[in-house]
């Protein structure tokens, strides 16, 4: 058997957690920070400085106007996760928190 990478079988895992893996235009948005009330993420602030709601996000997301991330489900709520690719930093947990 074939000695398996572990980032590579974590970032794996990571992205099979994720309903779909939208495929970005070229002049994507990214997400810069986390627009937060009563500590939930309640919307998303992009790279051109504009804010959206969470609900915004996603539907970005699909149509391919933010990159960097995947959508996720729980109970009926979509919304964004970070992609896995080997690098804390980007996570959007790790995103400063914004007013919006």
């Amino acid at each position: 058997m074939k000695d398996i990478d572990k980032d590579t079988l974590s970032e794996a895992l990571a992205r099979n957690t994720l309903d779909d893996i939208p495929n970005p235009k070229s002049d994507a948005k990214e997400i810069v920070g986390l627009v937060k009330s009563s500590g939930r993420v309640t919307g998303y602030q992009l790279s051109d400085g504009s804010t959206v709601s969470k609900q915004e996000g996603v539907n970005m997301a699909k149509e391919g106007d933010i990159k960097g991330v995947g959508i996720a489900h729980r109970k009926d709520t979509e919304y964004l996760k970070s992609l896995p690719d080997g690098s804390e930093n980007n996570n959007l947990n790790n995103l400063p928190s914004v007013s919006g």
